[in-house]
């Protein structure tokens, strides 16, 4: 059936095979993707300028670079909710226009508080992307070998924004100022604002009733302070600070559930979590996003920290991993037509342990190829992961419940990162200084600072003499590399294990079935 040339209805789903109309919408979406990945890590080469010239507290600036994620995180399941009831591509458009005007009056901002304020309402915007334009490609791709393509097309554009706004924001501020970096939105939200109305279909719930303010405040809160504590105990380990975060998260999560579970109308229908397909695909996915964000982490400093090299060979040299995510992504849609998802998934995830189980051989002074090769085995193995099994959550859902699913596979992957980031940062952590306990020279200016991060121990070894610099610098580079490889290997049985339970629990789809709706 050719696309239709207007906006479908509210409430009306496109049928048979998308056309003319749904690709160039999808393009459209995956650019707004594309924006709001960059603007999770653009910020972070501008952060030298804006302390010389904002002059910001040490707390001040990590809220400038943390509240986005924290917004985000803390909203998305809410605005997915929200786009059921009001219309997704509303909310989307209502979201364009507030992240375009937002980014201006970041870019000019004069004061640090202005720049806090408008880095919060960027996030609150950004949380109405990724469940609004999920929820779409599900409407507007009804053939499920087009919708494959269109999933895959879609987790690519987060992994390229993430690489993308490195690069791009190092270029602008080459020649510009630190704000032009949040100006690199501006033009994309005002393409989305020119064509969406043309392009995206628009579907909201018939008669869905109120938002429940109180629910949105509780898992908000719930977010928030999960993601915050996860942060705090990777930065600081555990104290009174982040225990009293999870605390309150843990309780505010309590109170959610309860809630949902209480009313006639909630805002989150937590019966999905009864589908089985729904609920081992959002573990899985959130598992994956857990390897992920572990052995990105370490792999970045590893280039850049332990063999010395420069953020633009760094970034060459992670850039096979990047382009094995997109092939991967786009392989993934076609492949799985003929092989079961549970068993292109559980392969996915066994050749991403394989590579994680080579990045335990990394050494300091040795090949960076051995890295290289692990990290394209990793994104090789991950990339159809995420494609496929964000497919099966939103496919699992009910059609009226789309944003909300789509909210929760992102509140997944947000709360996976987190966890990636706490947990194996925590040990990477705990084993450096171990070994420094041991292994690093007494009495020298600075020791606490290298004893605290490898980066740390960098500049600290920069200010001595050359042989004690030289000695310090390879105890903490050996400390670092050893806990490199125990957070490697954790996260490689990881992986493995969660290939085993995903062929278990994911054999009964069939090839080419990704909806699993009842199951």
């Amino acid at each position: 059936m050719a696309a239709t040339t207007g906006p479908l209805p509210a409430g009306v789903l496109a049928e048979g095979r998308a056309g003319r109309r749904e690709w160039i919408g999808l393009s459209v979406l995956t650019l707004a993707c594309l924006v709001y990945a960059m603007d999770l890590t653009v910020l972070h080469l501008a952060v030298p300028q804006i302390s010389e010239q904002l002059h910001p507290t040490g707390s001040q600036l990590l809220w400038i670079i943390d509240i986005y994620g924290f917004m985000v995180t803390g909203l998305l399941i809410t605005m997915g909710t929200l786009g059921d009831r009001i219309g997704r591509r509303r909310l989307l458009l209502v979201g364009a226009a507030a992240f375009g005007a937002v980014s201006v009056i970041a870019a000019f901002s004069p004061t640090t508080e202005t720049l806090i304020l408008c880095r919060a309402l960027l996030g609150i915007a950004g949380a109405t992307i990724a469940p609004s334009t999920l929820s779409l490609i599900f409407n507007m791709f009804r053939d499920a070998r087009q919708r494959s393509i269109a999933v895959g097309t879609w987790v690519t554009a987060f992994s390229a924004g993430g690489v993308a706004g490195p690069l791009l924001g190092g270029v602008l501020l080459e020649h510009f100022w630190w704000g032009s970096v949040f100006l690199l939105a501006v033009p994309v939200m005002v393409l989305l604002l020119i064509l969406g109305p043309r392009v995206l279909p628009e579907f909201r719930v018939a008669n869905p009733g109120r938002l429940d303010l109180p629910s949105a405040g509780l898992s908000m809160v719930t977010m928030i302070a999960v993601v915050f504590a996860m942060k705090k105990i990777a930065q600081d380990g555990f104290g009174t600070v982040p225990l009293a975060a999870l605390a309150l998260g843990l309780l505010a999560g309590a109170a959610f559930v309860r809630r949902q579970l209480t009313r006639p109308d909630p805002m989150l229908d937590l019966r999905l979590f009864g589908l089985s397909t729904f609920r081992t695909a959002l573990s899985v996915n959130m598992i994956g996003i857990f390897v992920a964000f572990g052995y990105f982490l370490f792999v970045a400093q590893y280039f850049q920290l332990v063999l010395g090299m420069t953020p633009m060979q760094a970034g060459l040299a992670m850039a096979p991993s990047s382009v094995g995510f997109i092939i991967g992504s786009q392989a993934a849609p076609r492949i799985v037509r003929v092989v079961r998802p549970a068993y292109l998934v559980g392969a996915g995830m066994a050749i991403a342990a394989v590579g994680l189980g080579i990045l335990t051989q990394v050494a300091v002074g040795g090949d960076p190829l051995v890295a290289v090769g692990a990290s394209l085995l990793v994104s090789l193995g991950l990339a159809p992961v995420f494609g496929i099994t964000t497919e099966l959550i939103v496919g699992s859902a009910p059609p009226e419940q789309a944003g909300a699913a789509s909210g929760l596979s992102e509140t997944g992957a947000e709360l996976g990162g987190a966890l990636g980031i706490s947990i194996l940062g925590s040990i990477s952590i705990a084993i450096y200084r171990s070994d420094l306990a041991d292994s690093l020279p007494h009495g020298f200016p600075g020791a606490e600072t290298a004893r605290d991060t490898l980066g740390g121990a960098v500049e600290v070894a920069a200010t001595l003499p050359e042989q004690l610099g030289s000695a310090v610098l390879t105890a903490a580079r050996e400390a670092f590399v050893h806990g490199v490889h125990i957070t490697a290997a954790i996260a490689a049985v990881a992986a493995a294990a969660l290939s085993v339970l995903t062929i278990v629990k994911l054999r009964h789809l069939p090839a080419g079935e990704l909806s699993g709706h009842g199951e």
